[in-house]
């Protein structure tokens, strides 16, 4: 019986969250064994690729299903496009979308428009849901009459993102990237400073750097801050960049002494990073994070058991349950000029400002009171193991599919019947 068609299009030999959300997905579809799958690897903007031959071992079955023609030859069955909505385009008889979503309160209209294009989208949280579904605009024609409304119209469902439990977990092993810091406890911070003012880039690193700087300024035995970052790749100038930037706000405070910050820069395996996480001297994640389509690092680092401070709104409220995390409060302000990004990040647009109050007040008792948030710690990683591995979304993803997913009409031989040989009569020949 011949399985259906299901072409993926996706940055899965990238090294990004969403190659990391691509590999997770193809995986799923693969293992479940029901369809003829082929992939067409796509970029991610500036990252780089070759994840797959870097990882062979583990990914490099990926390979045995790439699509190398320049263009299809038959109209697939099932098409999935992982990636910006803007960019979904409905090449199949059955069209997924699948995006990380907006970090902010709205997405762009074209973002809406490439929902619509599909028969069914998944996005990673609810919070990445509720952008799409409160974004609405009017539609105007030529004249700049409105003629309409734009606003999405196709389902949107909720598909989160994983942890490899395998991976993910706490170990005792000697830590895979050699980093020696002379204090006791540091905090520890994941993800890209992005652009954006001070106090404005989405990931919120400067303010993590400012207050961190002002918090522990002038102390003894203060604790150290990890930022695992980078501004782009994994380039030297990049690394130069972010030590300006530290640099910069270092110069904004007045102190006879300030704590360290240490800069963990370049490219590192899923291994070398739970092993980051489950260095002794790392004892907190904190993420001042303005907003997140999911927040996967945050997620991957709970599973250690160490307590984790970060932002009470977006994304990775899904599985950072508020009984078991530090969640910091705050309000919602719009979208500072210096990191509006266009047709992404809207300038009419808000995300989440922390209380600065809080920000430094829990830095401050974490590092005093580090024992009673480490028992939070360790149910946060029991809930997160229980509900957000890869197993439960592999299971979700399936189940969806399965029942969703249309039957396909197929090509069926024409059989004729086979009709005996018919002998005419001979003709006598007629003599003269």
């Amino acid at each position: 019986m011949d399985k259906p068609t299901f072409y993926i299009s996706a940055p899965f030999d990238t090294y990004s969250g969403y190659g990391a959300r691509s590999r997770d997905v193809i995986k799923s579809i693969i293992k479940s064994e029901k369809y003829d799958v082929k992939l067409l690897s796509q970029r991610w903007g500036n990252t780089p690729w070759g994840f797959v031959k870097d990882h062979k071992e583990e990914w490099g079955f990926l390979m045995d299903y790439l699509y190398n023609q320049p263009q299809l030859n038959q109209k697939p069955d099932i098409w999935m496009q992982i990636t910006v909505p803007n960019e979904f385009q409905p090449v199949g008889k059955y069209n997924i979308g699948m995006t990380a979503g907006m970090e902010t309160t709205l997405v762009h209209h074209s973002w809406v428009e490439g929902i619509n294009r599909m028969d069914v989208n998944f996005v990673s949280s609810e919070h990445s849901k509720q952008t799409f579904l409160n974004s609405v605009y009017t539609r105007t024609n030529q004249q700049g009459q409105a003629v309409g409304e734009i606003k999405v119209e196709k389902p949107i469902k909720v598909l989160f993102e994983g942890a490899n439990l395998d991976i993910y977990k706490p170990t005792n092993k000697p830590c895979l990237v050699d980093f020696n810091i002379p204090e006791s406890f540091a905090f520890l911070f994941v993800g890209h400073w992005m652009q954006g003012n001070l106090g404005e880039d989405r990931k919120n690193v400067g303010l993590l750097v400012k207050a961190f700087f002002e918090v522990f300024k002038n102390k003894q035995n203060a604790p150290a801050l990890i930022l695992k970052t980078a501004v782009t790749g994994a380039s030297y100038m990049g690394r130069d960049k972010i030590i300006d930037k530290i640099n910069q706000i270092k110069s904004t405070v007045n102190a006879r002494r300030l704590p360290n910050v240490y800069l963990l820069h370049g490219e590192f395996s899923d291994e070398e990073m739970n092993s980051i996480y489950n260095h002794s001297k790392v004892k907190v994640m904190v993420s001042l994070t303005k907003g997140e389509g999911f927040g996967r690092p945050l997620l991957e680092f709970s599973l250690t058991k160490k307590p984790i401070l970060s932002t009470n709104w977006s994304g990775h409220i899904d599985f950072l349950n508020s009984e078991f995390t530090t969640l910091i409060n705050g309000e919602l302000k719009n979208v500072d000029d210096s990191a509006v990004v266009k047709d992404m990040i809207l300038k009419e647009s808000q995300w989440f400002s922390p209380n600065s109050n809080e920000v430094g007040f829990y830095l401050k008792d974490m590092f005093e009171n580090y024992k009673k948030y480490s028992e939070l710690g360790k149910r946060q990683a029991h809930y997160s193991k229980t509900n957000f591995s890869w197993e439960k979304m592999d299971e979700m993803l399936n189940a969806y599919l399965d029942k969703n997913i249309p039957e396909f009409p197929k090509q069926i031989q024409l059989q004729l019947p086979k009709l005996k040989k018919i002998e005419l009569p001979k003709l006598k020949k007629i003599e003269s």
